[in-house]
């Protein structure tokens, strides 16, 4: 049976439009895979060019007469090129996108940016010479010929920049030396490090027994061949990056070089200053605060074999290393690993799928692992490690739980309960610092009591109602709606509110209760400028404030050992979030948050505030057990077939005519018959852009079932006319639409 082939000719970003459908010759049949290079003949005058394979294929929509054929394969091919593609392919068909969108994820612009270069000037003469030419100058006072002699004398090389702008010697200065045969002037291109640091010098630190078994295993593993996945579940303060970086230094020995990825850009700094101590100039970073022609440099380094190890978010997995080793996803929980763009990509999944291509291992670590990896750990499918104790022998924190309720029924109306601000000026009297966590996460639209906690719930799908302007209770999920009630069904209480306290109220409260506090905000507003993470960061951990107030991003993985009191304000609001993970974020949240207390050699405490204390996820967010939560979130996912006891798929439909897009929604779940169908209902936000978004959601045990129904869906959609109306697919999405 003839095959074929989809081949991308030019995969520059700025013209690459669609693959080229090409015959596959018999000598070639099984030698052609999915990235791999091959010349073909291309346009009128069938000039033979390079392109790469995206698809294979039994059946064209061409006749065979039309088509080309390959003319050969090329031996000597970019090899990462070749696996970047085969991994656009790969994701294309997990996640539902074009081909295109998949290859401008993984493959860097091919843009021209201009090379940095750098310039040394050389002294020629012998020593003697070079003293004897420095006299003459003194004589003849040529004071500017005088200071670079004297300094060539002691160097023989110096940077061009550094003569011109440090010792004032002027261009035609230097141009006349060169001229007499004084010195040269050479120049090199080079590429951009945008890690600046100091000397290298951090010794490796002892392990103790539960490291050392870790590091042990894998180190068998590696030198056997064997490549696995691995999850380190280790409490907070447990030293996994200790284990990170012996793992590294492994895969370095045998030639090979590895990718650490950490969920936010608030967490580079210190994370690559722990790598930088280690590894030196071996070690660099990709993220967004880099311009366009820093990340290009660094993809040509990676390339060039000039790095070993290289920082950064979801979008680093893509750095071109020829000879990828290990992987690692610090802090895998996140849901920053799943990208909003299409393709809706996951950074676990991928990172699974790009270490079979390279032979590399994966390690996952979280002290809140996902219900996700932590199932397929026990199912035998992950290697599970555990990391029970704090490296620095300090205690995990005493943590106490705050039922608002009773504090408002007792007339407290502050933010802060009794309990913490007890706790707070005892600090301050310490001069001990303390960090206080807004969990605002899914906080928007939900409804609550204020007197009993209760929470307006979908009775069909078990999230939070988000609350309309319309006075209506609607469930983003299945579309259910409900009118919205005067008074708390469960208690009776009139106090029905959404929580409306931000970062900046909670700065305002603190002022007043303690003027002499020294308070630093860190949130969405703070942190808009290049570098202010690592300014508030560094200001706290200097000392330079009593108090740091923040969002989530303040609870992720920062160190400082002086912090001995986490406040956390509203440990409930994101159990609200209308979205099935709300349990285990709140869990994951509470978890990491009060992991940042006691760091140092002082034990640490919590206060939890909260409408709900007897919720499983902040009763065992306090006890720090995370077994016992993973149990129960179990339960719950298997009777409401929830990833990852079901996948779903959800399918996003969106258009400027609003009945033709809920009606074109309604038609596309009418063609899946027999399948688990949950909608279709608005989305969260059911307009943007004047465009309004209709969603439903599909649950089946078996993805290839889904795989097939969103292939079906593509191609209905490919064959339509009229494109007023798209359809986006995400696959096991982290968040409610």
């Amino acid at each position: 049976m003839q095959q074929y082939a989809a081949v991308i000719v030019d995969i520059s970003h700025e013209s690459v439009d669609r693959p080229f459908s090409y015959k596959i010759p018999e000598e070639l049949t099984g030698e052609v895979k999915i990235g791999s290079c091959v010349k073909v003949p291309f346009g009128k005058g069938n000039k033979l060019i390079n392109g790469y394979v995206v698809e294979l294929t039994d059946h064209v929509s061409l006749p065979d007469e039309k088509l080309k054929q390959i003319d050969s394969l090329v031996i000597k091919q970019d090899a990462v090129e070749g696996k970047m593609i085969a991994l656009a392919a790969w994701m294309k068909k997990q996640y539902g996108s074009t081909m295109i969108h998949a290859l401008k994820t993984v493959l860097p612009a091919k843009k021209t940016y201009q090379q940095k270069e750098k310039k040394t000037i050389e002294l020629l003469l012998t020593q003697e010479d070079a003293e004897s030419f420095l006299t003459e100058c003194i004589r003849k006072h040529q004071c500017a010929k005088e200071r670079l002699l004297r300094e060539l004398i002691k160097e023989t090389v110096l940077d061009y920049r550094l003569v011109t702008q440090k010792l004032h010697v002027a261009s035609s200065t230097i141009t006349s030396l060169v001229k007499a045969g004084v010195v040269t002037v050479k120049s090199e291109n080079y590429f951009r490090n945008p890690i600046i640091a100091g000397k290298v010098q951090e010794k490796d630190k002892q392990l103790n027994e539960e490291q050392q078994v870790i590091i042990d295993t894998f180190s068998r593993d590696y030198e056997n061949g064997i490549r696995k996945t691995y999850l380190i579940h280790g409490v907070t303060g447990s030293g996994k990056t200790e284990v990170y970086i012996r793992m590294i230094q492994k895969v370095i020995e045998k030639g090979r070089q590895a990718i650490v990825l950490i969920p936010e850009i608030a967490l580079s700094y210190q994370t690559v200053m722990r790598f930088y101590h280690h590894f030196g100039q071996r070690v660099s970073i990709l993220n967004s605060s880099l311009s366009e022609g820093e990340k290009f440099d660094q993809c040509e380094r990676a390339k060039r074999g000039e790095i070993d190890v290289i920082i950064g978010p979801r979008s680093a997995l893509f750095t071109p290393f020829p000879n990828l080793g290990l992987i690692v996803i610090d802090e895998e929980h996140e849901n920053t690993y799943k990208s909003e763009n299409v393709p809706k990509y996951h950074a676990r999944e991928t990172g699974l799928a790009l270490a079979a291509m390279h032979g590399a291992s994966v390690v996952l670590g979280s002290a809140t692992p996902s219900v996700e990896s932590y199932f397929r750990a026990k199912n035998g499918e992950f290697k599970l490690f555990k990391l029970t104790k704090r490296a620095v022998a300090s205690q995990l924190p005493h943590v106490y739980t705050v039922d608002l309720r009773k504090e408002l029924k007792e007339g407290n109306r502050l933010i802060f309960s009794r309990k913490l601000q007890e706790l707070i000026a005892d600090r301050l009297a310490k001069n001990e610092q303390t960090m206080l966590f807004l969990n605002r996460r899914g906080y928007a639209g939900f409804l609550s009591c204020r007197a009993c906690g209760h929470v307006m719930k979908c009775p069909h799908c078990d999230v939070s109602l988000s609350e309309h302007k319309n006075g209506k209770l609607i469930c983003h999920y299945c579309g259910y709606e409900s009118r919205r009630p005067d008074v708390c069904p469960v208690c009776g209480s009139k106090y029905l509110l959404s929580f409306r306290a931000g970062t900046e109220q909670i700065e305002e409260q603190l002022k007043k209760l303690f003027p002499a506090a020294r308070v630093l905000r860190m949130d969405g507003d703070t942190t808009k400028k290049k570098d202010s993470y690592e300014k508030i960061l560094s200001s706290f951990s200097n000392k330079e404030a009593d108090i740091l107030v923040g969002t989530q991003m303040i609870v992720k993985g920062h160190d400082f050992p002086d912090v001995t009191l986490v406040g956390i304000i509203a440990a409930d609001l994101s159990l609200a979030a209308n979205d099935y993970r709300a349990g285990e974020r709140t869990f994951q949240l509470l978890t990491q948050a009060a992991g940042r207390a006691g760091r140092g050699n002082r034990q640490g405490e919590v206060v939890i505030q909260t409408y709900q204390p007897k919720h499983y996820s902040i009763t065992y967010a306090a006890k720090q057990d995370y077994e016992g939560f993973y149990e129960e979130e179990m339960t719950y996912r298997e009777l409401s077939s929830y990833p990852p006891a079901c996948h779903i798929l959800a399918v996003m439909v969106s258009g400027k005519d609003e009945e033709a897009t809920r009606k074109r929604a309604q038609d596309l779940t009418e063609n899946l018959g027999g399948l688990h169908v949950i909608g279709p209902a608005p989305a969260g936000i059911s307009r943007i852009n004047d465009y309004y978004r209709f969603v439903f959601y599909i649950k089946e045990k078996d993805k290839e079932i889904l795989f097939r129904a969103r292939d079906d869906m593509e191609q209905e959609e490919a064959e339509r006319e009229k494109k007023e109306i798209t359809v986006q697919f995400d696959f096991d999405p982290m968040t409610s639409y």
